[in-house]
C-alpha cells in the first residue's frame, strides 16, 4: 500500500474513533458529528478512487 493511501487509512480510522467518542458524550455535538462524518466519507471516497485507479493499472 502506497504511503499516501496508508495515511488516508489512518485518518479514516482516527475520524471513526472521534465519531464514536462524540456519540458517547452526554450531549453529542451534532455539528461536530456532521463535519466528522463528511470528512470520513470524503476520505473513504478518495480511497475507493485510488483503489479503482490502481486496479485499472494492473488490468
Amino acid at each position: 500500500m502506497p504511503a499516501h493511501e496508508y495515511r488516508l487509512t489512518l485518518v479514516h480510522h482516527r475520524l471513526e474513533t472521534e465519531i464514536r467518542r462524540e456519540h458517547m458524550r452526554a450531549v453529542p455535538d451534532s455539528w461536530r458529528l456532521m463535519r466528522l462524518k463528511k470528512l470520513k466519507l470524503a476520505i473513504k471516497d478518495r480511497l475507493h478512487q485510488l483503489a479503482r485507479r490502481g486496479s485499472s493499472i494492473l488490468a
